[in-house]
């Protein structure tokens, strides 16, 4: 069965004031957001710009808001919203946007540099009962190694609409993944770094990064283990045990 849905799409060329266009598309109730932004564009307007690659949330690079609300709309279905809705489809928050739905994801790679960019990390062993074999000093893992570096927690996160120079959730949550298993990286530069006045103690808890984290990466819970382990290591250097 076919659905309708009006697209009320935000617009933006360089030297022009932002506006919003509405296209009414009709999709496949097996569709997904993505697939109706391909037919707004396939049928009404080419020049509608937006990020996509995999169309399965493997990427990361289609991020934008439905309904403001953060998603990647490759594995958002339109069945979500129902017949005869209005989606409104903005950019993410809190990156330059260079024209429409695209933005400039600059800010995620200069974030994850200075940390290291802790994407991989060392295999486990199993032992033949099925149970990970953790290495010395871990007690458990966070799936960290699921980011997509997709940036929707940076969009959905509070903060960074006030402060553009905070680190961000992504950012916090790979320091916390460094500390946990360091592996020969400077623990003392990457505490120096978020001990700051624009790195773990600006993050409000509010949870909407956990919220819009499409892989369940859970960077807000690695915030707060992160400031157990901040507290800690300064508790420790104050009596000389670190």
């Amino acid at each position: 069965m076919a659905m309708k849905l009006n697209l009320k799409i935000y617009r933006y060329k360089p030297g022009s004031e932002p506006h919003y266009d509405t296209f009414a598309v009709e999709v496949p109730e097996e569709a997904n957001v993505l697939d109706a932004i391909e037919r707004a564009w396939d049928d009404h307007d080419r020049t509608i710009m937006f990020r996509h690659a995999c169309h399965h949330a493997s990427c990361g690079s289609c991020g934008l808001r439905v309904n403001d609300v953060e998603k990647l709309p490759c594995v958002t279905p339109v069945s979500d919203y129902g017949d005869g809705a209005t989606l409104k489809i903005d950019p993410m928050r809190n990156f330059p946007v260079i024209t429409d739905l695209a933005v400039d994801a600059t800010p995620i790679y200069q974030r994850m540099q200075l940390i290291g960019m802790p994407i991989i990390r060392q295999a486990e062993t199993i032992r033949s009962d099925g149970q990970m074999i953790l290495p010395d000093g871990i007690e458990r893992f966070g799936r960290f190694e699921n980011c997509l570096e997709c940036g929707l927690c940076l969009s959905a996160c509070p903060v960074m609409t006030t402060d553009p120079h905070f680190l961000g959730p992504m950012t916090l949550a790979a320091a916390e993944r460094v500390l946990q298993e360091p592996r020969g990286a400077d623990t003392e530069r990457i505490y120096q770094l978020i001990d700051d006045e624009h790195g773990l103690w600006r993050c409000h808890s509010s949870f909407e990064c956990t919220e819009a984290c499409p892989y369940e990466v859970d960077p807000g819970a690695a915030i707060m283990r992160l400031k157990r382990k901040v507290f800690v290591h300064k508790v420790k250097k104050l009596f000389g045990m670190a």
